[in-house]
């Protein structure tokens, strides 16, 4: 499970355990993540970024879910997603925290 894409389908497989709808969209590349439509959280999944993105900004949103502390994750997606909270005063990143992230 070492790579971007198998993690990333690790970790959509959680979204739909949490029933929280997973859509893939065109965004440009430098978009995606969690967000509510009509009072439903989504994930938005940017299908033009590359999949080391694609895998950031959805481990961003998962690491934003409290409910995701209950569920198993792979060892690989739960030490980033414990890296990443611990790297964010409130323990709960959100987009604008993951943007202060990148280069």
């Amino acid at each position: 499970m070492g790579t971007d894409s198998a993690q990333l389908d690790t970790v959509v497989e959680v979204f739909d355990r949490l029933g929280i709808a997973v859509r893939w969209e065109h965004l440009g590349g430098t978009g995606g993540g969690l967000c509510r439509v009509r009072g439903e959280q989504v994930l938005f999944i940017d299908s033009d970024a590359d999949p080391a993105t694609r895998l950031e900004r959805t481990i961003v949103a998962l690491a934003a879910i409290p409910d995701s502390d209950s569920m198993y994750l792979i060892p690989a997606v739960r030490e980033r997603v414990d890296r990443l909270r611990e790297s964010v005063p409130n323990g709960r990143p959100n987009e604008h925290s993951w943007s202060r992230r990148r280069p």
